[in-house]
């Protein structure tokens, strides 16, 4: 079987909806316990306006916090060119620059037209070459099966802006069900669509929700097409604050449980998963925390991927 690299997001997707604004020091616990477990690659925050996310703020803070744990992917999200300096500033290693498919999600999520961000992913991966340090660009086409707003997403567009992404000098490109409408089926033929286009080495991650139910049934469908990276969030906090009803990411537990109970190695210690959640419920006990497995146990007897 093969290695998959489970990439948490909760630090900043799952953080960004809800209202409590966890403390820096939690955060920072958060962070230290998720890389103890053997996380390798958290998406600890986003550079976007404080007056817009304060839960987000000390999102500079967090990176340099991250930044202590040798071989960790300290990854954030960036809305723009601005957010990109800011982010590079702070020393982040990967940033992902969101592109809706629909253009709809765009203007409401970014304020911006499909042409606008295309200029600023162009921008951005400018200033990812000539940063003194290596730095990964990867453009997100988010809402790629579907929107809210919009409704019907269609294969074409996701490629033509996968092609447009990876012209804008993106190093990869990954697809986003920000609300949550994909299915199986579904996530097999757009990912087949666009490796088709930009090559499978430049499409490897897939950022999936449970909004419906069928998360891990869409990561099945993405290992069967070779995706090897999967985004989760603890507890399955987060959701978009600008797409309604798209709360719901996948459970970071329940996939580490699938994902090494068929075989695959993550290199995460579930024992040691399953207590960082003690760290979010101290911190944010108004907030419910999903899971299954949390809830259930593991098995007799299970044994993880050698």
């Amino acid at each position: 079987m093969s290695t998959i690299l489970i990439s948490e997001v909760g630090p900043r997707d799952g953080l960004q909806s809800i209202d409590p604004v966890m403390p820096l020091a939690a955060k920072c616990a958060w962070i230290d316990a998720l890389v103890d477990a053997g996380i390798r690659e958290i998406e600890v925050g986003s550079f976007v306006p404080a007056k817009l996310l304060p839960q987000l703020a000390d999102t500079a803070q967090v990176v340099a916090h991250a930044r202590t744990h040798p071989g960790l992917i300290v990854a954030v999200l960036v809305p723009n060119a601005r957010g990109a300096e800011n982010a590079l500033a702070a020393g982040a290693h990967k940033l992902t620059l969101p592109l809706s498919a629909s253009e709809t999600h765009s203007l409401k999520n970014l304020r911006r037209t499909h042409a606008q961000v295309l200029e600023d992913a162009a921008a951005i991966a400018a200033m990812c070459r000539a940063a003194p340090y290596k730095v990964h660009f990867e453009g997100s086409v988010s809402t790629a099966f579907g929107c809210t707003l919009e409704g019907i997403v269609t294969e074409a567009k996701v490629v033509e802006l996968a092609e447009k992404l990876m012209a804008a000098g993106a190093d990869e490109v990954g697809l986003s069900d920000t609300t949550g409408y994909a299915n199986p089926a579904q996530v097999r033929s757009v990912v087949r669509a666009v490796h088709a286009a930009i090559g499978a080495e430049h499409l490897t991650g897939l950022h999936l929700h449970n909004t419906r139910g069928l998360g891990l049934a869409n990561v099945i469908a993405g290992l069967d097409v070779g995706i090897t990276t999967f985004d989760a969030s603890l507890g399955g906090l987060g959701g978009c604050p600008f797409a309604p009803g798209a709360s719901g990411n996948i459970v970071t537990e329940d996939l580490v449980f699938m994902l090494e109970a068929m075989g695959h190695d993550t290199g995460i210690d579930l024992d040691k998963l399953l207590k960082v959640r003690d760290i979010l419920a101290a911190a944010l006990p108004s907030e419910p925390l999903y899971g299954f497995t949390p809830d259930a146990g593991l098995p007799l007897g299970f044994r993880q991927a050698a």
